[in-house]
C-alpha cells in the first residue's frame, strides 16, 4: 500500500523491519486492551457496594501505570516527533485541564484527582494505538487483528462459560437474564464496545482485508442482536449509514449536516422531553417508552441539581455516588432509585453536573463538534478517507448513545477510550491534511 497521506508520509522516515513489526504489534496489542479492559468478565458491581468508599481499583492503577509507561517510551522511541506534533496535545491539555480544575470542587479531591490520573495515563496507550504504527495498512493490520482476538475470546467463553458472558437472574439486573454482555458488565456497555468493532470491520474489509473485516462484522452483529440493546441496534446502522452516505456522495459535509441535525432531533426526544411538556407529547406519540424506562426522571433529577450549581459544577466523578446523592431520602414514587445509580444515561447533563456549564461547553465543544470540522477537512484528502470514516462514525455513534449512557472522560472505560481515540485520530488526519495541502 502507498505510504501517500499516512502516518509514515507525516513522518517522512521509516523504521527497519523490527521496528516495524513491534510497533504494529504494540498498536494492536494497547487496542486489544482497550476493547478487552484489564478485569474482563468481572461480575457486575453489587448495587450496595458502589457508593462505600474506597481507595480505587488498585488492579486498573497499577495496570495502566505499567501500561501508560511501557506505551509513553514506545512512542517516543519509534515514533517521529512530526506525528507527534500533530497529535492536537494541546486540545487535551485544555479538557483535562478542565477536569482538573473542577476537582477542587469535590467531596473526595483525592479520589477525583486518581481517577483523572488514571485517564490521562489510558490516553497515552489510545495515543500509542495511533501514532505507532508506520503506515495506515499497519493500522489497518494491528485493528483488524485486535478485534479477531478479543471476538474469539468472547465467543470462546460464551460457549464454554457461557455465564460468564450473559446477564444472571440474581441481582437488580435480573430482568435482562440471558442477554449477552461479553466481558463487560452491562450489556448496555458491551453492545457499543461491539458496534465499534464492527466499524473496524468495515474499515478492514475497504482497506483490502476482506475476509477478516467481514468475519469481524458478523460476529459482532451477531453480538448486538443477542444483546438486546435496542439503543445500540437502532443507532448503529444509522451511524454507519450517514457517513458512508458522505462517501458515497463524496460531500461529508452531507454526514455532518444530518447528524447534527440527527443529534437535535434526539435531544428534543430524550432530556426535551423533561423540559417541554410539547416535547413530551411529541415523544409520547412517536416512541412506544417515552420514559426510556424510567431515565427520565433522572435526568429531571440531574436537571434540579444542574440548577442548584450551574457554573462550577460538583467536580469531576463527584456527583452519582457520593453522598450528594446516596445521603438522599428514598423516593417510593421514582422507577429509579437514583442513590444506586452510576451515572445519570446521559452524558451531555453529567458533563455539565461534572463541570458546569462553562466547563462543560468548552469539553463538548473539544470532544463532540471539533471532531466534525477535522472530518470534513481530513475527507478531502483521498488517502486519508478510510481512517476518516472510521473515526468520524465512532464519533458519529457514540455521539447517540451518550444521549442514554454516559462515557465522556469515564476514566479508562471502553466507551470513553474507543470514542477518544477516533476523536485523537481525526485531529491528526486534518493536521496532516493541512500541512501536505
Amino acid at each position: 500500500m502507498s505510504q501517500t497521506g499516512t502516518i509514515a508520509e507525516a513522518a517522512g522516515t521509516g523504521a527497519d523491519g523490527r521496528a516495524r513489526r513491534l510497533a504494529m504489534a504494540l498498536s494492536g496489542f494497547g487496542l486489544f486492551i482497550l476493547f478487552l479492559t484489564l478485569q474482563p468478565f468481572a461480575p457486575p458491581p453489587d448495587p450496595a457496594q458502589l457508593s462505600a468508599p474506597n481507595s480505587g481499583n488498585l488492579v486498573n492503577q497499577i495496570g495502566y501505570l505499567v501500561l501508560g509507561g511501557a506505551y509513553l517510551a514506545a512512542i517516543l522511541r519509534l515514533t517521529p516527533r512530526p506525528v507527534l506534533a500533530r497529535l492536537g496535545l494541546g486540545i487535551w491539555l485544555v479538557v483535562f485541564a478542565v477536569a482538573f480544575l473542577s476537582s477542587f470542587q469535590a467531596l473526595d479531591q483525592a479520589a477525583a484527582l486518581r481517577g483523572l490520573v488514571l485517564g490521562a495515563v489510558a490516553m497515552i496507550v489510545v495515543a500509542g494505538v495511533l501514532v505507532l504504527p508506520e503506515t495506515e495498512a499497519d493500522f489497518a493490520t494491528a485493528a483488524v487483528n485486535a478485534c479477531i482476538a478479543v471476538l474469539l475470546l468472547v465467543y470462546g467463553v460464551l460457549i464454554f462459560a457461557h455465564h460468564l458472558a450473559v446477564h444472571s437472574a440474581e441481582g437488580a439486573e435480573g430482568v435482562h437474564v440471558g442477554e449477552w454482555r461479553g466481558h463487560l458488565s452491562h450489556k448496555n456497555f458491551a453492545a457499543p464496545v461491539f458496534s465499534m468493532m464492527a466499524m473496524i470491520g468495515i474499515y478492514g474489509w475497504r482497506s483490502g482485508l476482506k475476509w477478516r473485516g467481514a468475519l469481524i462484522m458478523l460476529l459482532c452483529v451477531i453480538f448486538v442482536f443477542n444483546s438486546g440493546s435496542k439503543t445500540t441496534l437502532g443507532v448503529l446502522p444509522v451511524a454507519v449509514g450517514i457517513v458512508l452516505l458522505g462517501r458515497v456522495t463524496g460531500r461529508p459535509g452531507l454526514a455532518v449536516t444530518l447528524h447534527v441535525l440527527l443529534v437535535a432531533t434526539l435531544a428534543c426526544l430524550t432530556v426535551g422531553t423533561v423540559m417541554s411538556p410539547q416535547l413530551h407529547r411529541i415523544g409520547a406519540a412517536l416512541i412506544p417508552d417515552p420514559t426510556y424506562t424510567g431515565r427520565d426522571e433522572i435526568w429531571r433529577f440531574a436537571l434540579s441539581r444542574i440548577a442548584e450549581r450551574p457554573w462550577a459544577g460538583y467536580g469531576y466523578a463527584s456527583f452519582w455516588q457520593t453522598p450528594i446523592v446516596t445521603g438522599l431520602e428514598e423516593n417510593y414514587e421514582a422507577s429509579w432509585d437514583v442513590r444506586g445509580i452510576g451515572s445519570g444515561h446521559n452524558t451531555y447533563l453529567d458533563a455539565v453536573l461534572m463541570f458546569g456549564i462553562p466547563g462543560a461547553a468548552v469539553t463538548l465543544w473539544l470532544l463532540t463538534i471539533r471532531p466534525l470540522r477535522n472530518y470534513i477537512a481530513a475527507a478531502r484528502r483521498p488517502a486519508n478517507r478510510r481512517l476518516a470514516d472510521l473515526c468520524a462514525m465512532i464519533v458519529v455513534f457514540m455521539t447517540y448513545v451518550g444521549m442514554l449512557e454516559t462515557f465522556l472522560l469515564n476514566r479508562s472505560d471502553p466507551l470513553w477510550t474507543l470514542y477518544a481515540l477516533a476523536v485523537m485520530g481525526l485531529e491528526l488526519l486534518r493536521r496532516m491534511q493541512v500541512k501536505a495541502s
